[in-house]
């Protein structure tokens, strides 16, 4: 054997292969692992030209994979205040009037994160924030990105007078015919977007770049990008060319109801389009938007009387859309968060038969009926989850969410032990900027269903996942999400090198004590990206 490039040796391994569940050391070359077993096996093979990382008894695991992120979009989505801290109206108003102290009395007034239950007790409209801002250009959106909320003035700018019709299920919400503010998903929210001044390219790409650095600490080594387009993979060929993309990234097209037949032929052609850390193959479809607006599609009316329409206002398009991108050997992925938004991605991925490679995926699924959930094992569709949504449930259920849905659907949230049993695949992500992209909180969400570090009870306790399926939906599960299970997620002479580095085991840390565990190490393709 050549020598290796890299050796880690003192390490506790956790290598989740079950032909050799643990090991002290390992051996990279080429960015592939080349052996692994105990520390003087490894360090016999290694000379003066190997990288040796001497672990200290630190714990390490095939490295972390965000299966549900949007790290590329942080220039469209995270701009302005960040107002992920932020549970209050007065909360509100004094973050807001921060920030037009930092842009100045002509700017525009941004924000991101805005959570639903601040409105509770009062109008989800721009009066409550036009004088915040002093009259000016505002435009704020909601912590699922799914909505935004803007200001008289950011409303004229962007001549926004009234309804809009859209060919998908966005909306200008008006009352007698005049804005309100609100604007449902992304055709509305554009809208007044598109009249926000643009920052540079250079900006965007460090802002880009900031996100993935961080990422890279947090030990994520790979992220399923949710959003995307040529432009997107012609950044990511601009990162990697440059040096400096250290995060693994699989970008879908984003599909959409006014898609034309040009559009869809040109994304058709995308479809092989790689780097050696990224690649496409993927489309994006969304069958609904979100619970709380009532946007969300569900198999009978919230408790509002909405949420009884698709995203596609005709289903039919989309699971033809679907059909034809599966042929073309596109893995599919759907955003849905109700239950009839989730039958009807099973639905159009039954219809259009599996994918070459990777399997079908639908996204959140927060709530699910009865008759569905055995479908996913039987018809191999992949339930991607984001358990720590969880966390804008109040224990009282006056939470808009909870509210919305009512208490027999948002019984049935985020059903991940009832999936695992049945033999779905489970994979776990953030949806960041949607919520926070550590993984450690991911995880502890998904073991506890409550907050870590406090005493509130669980959410649904018996839907808890253990702590080592937890590990298994950022790593082993996340990477039979995109078809590479034969390469990733183990640690396995010929797999990737990708690894993440904790002070200790996160299988064996307690869940509330999960958040503050260390990351020591983080490594891409056999390169320590990260070091504690």
């Amino acid at each position: 054997m050549d020598h290796p490039e890299l050796a880690l040796l003192d390490f506790r391994v956790r290598t989740l292969d079950p032909a050799r569940p643990t090991a002290t050391a390992v051996a990279v070359r080429q960015g592939l692992i080349v052996a692994v077993g105990a520390d003087e096996q490894i360090r016999s093979l290694c000379d003066r030209r190997t990288e040796v990382v001497e672990g200290q008894g630190s714990a390490l695991v095939p490295g972390l994979v965000d299966a549900h992120q949007h790290a590329l979009s942080a220039p469209q989505f995270a701009r302005g205040a960040d107002l992920t801290a932020v549970h209050s109206l007065e909360q509100l108003r004094t973050a807001l009037a921060r920030e037009r102290a930092l842009v100045g009395d002509d700017g525009w007034v941004l924000g991101w994160g805005l959570e639903y239950n601040i409105f509770r007790g009062a109008e989800f409209t721009n009066v409550s924030i036009d004088d915040a801002v002093g009259g000016q250009p505002c435009l704020l959106r909601s912590m699922d990105a799914h909505t935004g909320l803007a200001t008289k003035a950011a409303l004229e700018l962007a001549g926004v007078h009234g309804p809009v019709g859209f060919e998908d299920g966005s909306c200008v919400v008006c009352r007698d015919g005049v804005p309100t503010g609100e604007l449902d998903e992304p055709s509305a929210v554009a809208l007044v977007a598109d009249a926000v001044p643009a920052i540079t390219a250079a900006e965007s790409r460090a802002m880009v770049l900031d996100v993935l650095r961080r990422c890279s600490a947090l030990g994520i080594t790979a992220i399923h990008q949710m959003d995307g387009s040529q432009i997107t993979y012609e950044l990511a060929r601009d990162l990697e060319d440059a040096g400096e993309l250290d995060v693994r990234l699989v970008i879908p097209v984003w599909q959409t109801p006014h898609s034309d037949a040009d559009e869809t032929e040109a994304q058709l052609a995308l479809r092989d389009l790689r780097g050696r850390l990224w690649r496409g193959g993927v489309a994006k479809f969304f069958a609904d938007g979100v619970i709380d607006t009532g946007t969300g599609w569900l198999l009978e009316p919230d408790t509002k009387g909405g949420s009884t329409a698709p995203f596609w206002p005709e289903p039919d398009r989309y699971a033809d859309s679907v059909r034809r991108f599966a042929a073309a050997g596109f893995q599919c992925v759907t955003h849905a968060t109700g239950d009839g938004g989730v039958r009807s991605a099973l639905d159009a991925y039954r219809q259009a038969g599996p994918s070459r490679g990777a399997p079908h995926r639908i996204e959140h699924i927060e709530t699910l009926d009865d008759a569905d959930l055995p479908r996913f094992a039987a018809e191999g569709v992949v339930a991607s989850m984001q358990p720590l949504h969880m966390q804008w449930r109040l224990d009282d259920g006056s939470d808009w969410w909870t509210e919305v849905l009512g208490p027999k659907r948002s019984a049935r949230a985020w059903r991940c032990r009832e999936l695992i049993d049945s033999g779905a695949v489970v994979p776990l992500g953030s949806d960041w900027p949607v919520a926070g992209r550590d993984p450690r909180l991911g995880m502890a969400w998904a073991r506890l269903r409550r907050e870590p570090g406090t005493e509130r009870p669980p959410f649904e306790p018996h839907q808890r996942m253990t702590a080592l399926e937890t590990l298994e939906g950022y790593t082993t599960m996340a990477a039979r999400a995109v078809g590479e299970q034969g390469v990733a997620g183990r640690i396995r002479e010929g797999f990737r090198a990708d690894f993440t580095g904790f002070a200790e085991d996160p299988v064996q840390v307690d869940g509330d004590a999960l958040v503050d565990l260390p990351v020591v190490l983080t490594v891409v393709e056999g390169r320590v990206v990260w070091r504690c």
